[in-house]
């Protein structure tokens, strides 16, 4: 089993966590803590940034954590196992850094299916986390 294990998803794709949370929980096994990590994207450009409202960036991650917040009292019993974050900016640079800042040793994220149109075997997100960690990361489908 592992101590500590990164998982991040994106509530507005279930597919992210559904069968993500299940395998995070099972390799944390009984003693393990789960960090789940939202991110929000940053948007690249301060010229973007112009058009949206002052303090939009700020706002998005309250809510983020709010919304995080809800996410683990409505699926982990054990309050106690789990601890909330928000990140903000690339989602590989993002998760790696927080991998390391709360010394994770293991990444448990979901990536897409291939398909016809697709001949990647995981997204671009999952791709660059799989390289570039010095953890063991585990990507659910």
């Amino acid at each position: 089993m592992h101590d500590v294990v990164l998982l991040p998803i994106d509530l507005q794709h279930p597919e992210s966590w559904e069968k993500a949370l299940p395998a995070a929980m099972r390799l944390a096994g009984d003693e393990g803590v789960i960090h789940l990590l939202g991110i929000v994207h940053d948007f690249g450009s301060s010229m973007v940034a112009t058009f949206l409202p002052k303090g939009y960036e700020q706002k998005a991650l309250q809510k983020m954590k709010g919304a995080l917040d809800d996410f683990a009292s409505q699926h982990f019993p054990d309050q106690s196992r789990v601890q909330v974050h928000v990140g903000h900016g690339h989602v590989a640079e993002t998760i790696l850094k927080a991998a390391a800042r709360h010394k994770a040793d293991l990444i448990v994220m979901a990536s897409d299916k291939p398909d016809e149109l697709r001949s990647i075997l995981v997204s671009r997100d999952a791709n660059a986390v799989v390289r570039h960690s010095p953890v063991s990361v585990m990507v659910v489908r």
